[in-house]
Order: structure tokens, then sequence, then C-alpha cells
């Protein structure tokens, strides 16, 4: 998932200067695409990759005089040249990546604290960053779904991220030129994160909450008896839900962006779940058994196509780790997927 959340999470943590890298645009192909971010503190450490290992060393050397001067700097990497000096010796990218860095003073400071905020509350924002001539950074902004427009932008922001008149392609992530301003911009939207809520607190779930929240899920975890759920076993959820299936389903305000994974073991607690859960609109719905227990939480109905089971992709996994695995990558394609060919919210 996006680093952003755990850049955002840093930065209202800790009491340190940092610098922001984002990628605003790439030729050919690479390891992390347009929109990808990393932080580099001041005492060396860093949240993220830009890349598999090609850029971060010269990145990080620029971060003193990013940080004295409190600017704003471009830097364009050929991983195609043979050429040494253009970080393309061997590295068999064939790409030209281009990389943004700014230091994350206090007013920036703020608007991402901002950001953050909205997108804790499950809210899309898109942000925007327009270049000077020497590449640093003249504006930004961020306007959210609810066209609330925050950030440091001279001038009126272009109507056409506001009215939703920039095509497909114009929207996505990268540098644009935008003609009511007869300039070049970047692009991004980002998004909340992806929420599992994980129906079951058996000895088999604890994999997949410790490996969904470690890739950027945000971890619901419900069940009704107390020796299971609670922190002990699920350090890393968001929430823990202690109660039978009609009362924690009225604790959750479910969105299509939600994922779901029924587990308890129980099938008559299953079946409530099944039967609330299904009529939910979600972005996925996995169920732990096979195609015939399923077909029965069903009462032998058909099983709905939206229903993943049995659950996972199909690697034949064994034991809670690998069936972890199965589920979470099945999880993570179809976040994939859905972000590749999913339409901005103006549309």
């Amino acid at each position: 998932m996006e680093e952003i959340h755990r850049i955002l999470e840093t930065i209202q943590r800790i009491d340190q200067k940092s610098v922001l890298a984002t990628i605003t645009h790439v030729e050919g192909r690479a390891y992390r695409k347009e929109g990808t971010t990393m932080l580099f503190l001041e005492d060396g450490s860093h949240i993220g990759v830009l890349s598999a290992g090609c850029l971060e060393t010269h990145l990080s050397a620029c971060v003193p005089d990013i940080l004295a001067a409190e600017s704003s700097q471009s830097f364009i990497f050929d991983m195609s040249s043979p050429d040494p000096l253009s970080f393309g010796e061997d590295s068999g990218c064939g790409s030209v990546i281009h990389v943004t860095m700014e230091a994350v003073h206090d007013r920036l400071k703020n608007h991402l604290l901002t950001l953050k905020k909205h997108l804790d509350h499950q809210t899309e924002v898109i942000h925007v960053k327009r270049f000077d001539v020497d590449g640093s950074v003249s504006d930004y902004a961020f306007l959210t779904k609810d066209q609330l427009l925050f950030g440091e932008w001279a001038g009126e922001f272009p109507q056409a991220f506001r009215d939703g008149t920039l095509s497909e392609e114009a929207r996505r992530s990268g540098v644009k030129l935008v003609p009511s301003i007869q300039s070049d911009v970047f692009l991004h939207t980002y998004y909340p994160k992806p929420r599992l809520l994980l129906f079951g607190a058996g000895p088999d779930a604890r994999s997949l909450a410790s490996f969904a929240a470690a890739t950027g899920f945000s971890v619901v975890v419900s069940d009704w008896r107390a020796a299971l759920c609670n922190r002990r076993y699920f350090p890393d959820a968001d929430s823990i839900l202690l109660g039978f299936p009609e009362e924690t389903i009225n604790m959750i305000h479910f969105t299509p962006s939600d994922y779901a994974v029924v587990m308890t073991h129980h099938f008559k607690r299953d079946q409530e779940l099944v039967r609330f859960l299904s009529k939910q609109q979600l972005c996925y719905l996995g169920i732990l058994g096979s195609k015939n227990r399923t077909a029965r939480l069903f009462h032998g109905k058909r099983i709905p196509n939206e229903v993943y089971s049995p659950v996972g992709l199909a690697i034949g996994a064994e034991g809670p780790e690998e069936i972890a695995v199965s589920i979470l990558a099945e999880m993570i394609y179809m976040y994939r997927k859905n972000r590749a060919g999913s339409p901005s919210y103006h549309d």
C-alpha cells in the first residue's frame, strides 16, 4: 500500500526536521510508480523506498542542504544510460525517474497533518504541485472529495480539478500540462487505508491480522470470545470489537472500500455474518472453508459471484501463515485491480 500513511504517522509523532521525496514522473518501467513517497529524517533514518536502492543514497546526501534552505529541489535519474554518473550502470531498469524533494517546514507539516485527518476519515484527497523553471515547487494544494481546498497556491486554483473536466488519462498520477494555467503540474490522488474487517479471532486469524497491518491495511477484529479477541493476540489491530455478530455489526459503518473475511469456525455465527455482509456493498467478501460449507451458509443457494470462497488464492496453502498469505495476496490483487481501473470521484 502507499507509504504516505506511515509517513504522515511519523510526521505527527516525531519532533525532527524532515524532507519529503516524491516520484513525480517515470519514463519507461520502474520499480515504483508516480506518487510514491519517501520521508528522510534529519537523523539519517527514513520511511519508505523510491527504488530498489538505486536512488536513496544520492537523495539522502541532499537532505542537509534542503533542510538548511527549507527549499525544494527536483532530480532526474537516467537509469537507462551506461554512464555511471547517470545512475544507469548495470541497473537494468531502462527508465528515467523524476523525483522532487521538499523540506517539511511548519506550513507544509500542518497541511500534511490536515491531509492525514481527511484520510483517517476515509476521504480521498487530490494533491497538486506546480513547479518553477528550476524544478522547485512554487505552489501546492490539496483538494478533498468534499471540495475542501487547502495548501499554498498563488492565484486561482484550476477549475478543471474541481469540476472533473480532465480526461481519465489526465487524472492519472504524474506530471500534466494544465491549459488553463499554461503550466505543468504534478497530480496524485491519496486514498484512505483499505480496511480489513476480520470476523473471527481464532489462532488462524492472528497471522492474517498481523500480515494485513504490515502491508498497510487498517484492521478491525470482531469476535464474541473475550479469551481470543484481545490485544494480546491482535496488537496491530486498529479496533477490536467484542460481541456477538448482531451486536458488533451495528458498530461498523461499512463502505465500498472495505474488505471482509469471515472465519469464526462457528457455523451459526458465520451464517449470521454472511446473511448481513452479503447485503453490503463491499470491495471484497471472503469466507474461510470449502465451497460446500459456504453453500450451506447460503442455505444451498448459488454462492454470489462477489463472494470469494474458498477464500484466498489457490497456492496450496497449509497452516495459518500460508493461508494468511494466500488471503492477503488475493486482497492485494483486488486492491491493485480496483485502483488501476477506478474512476475519479468526479465521475
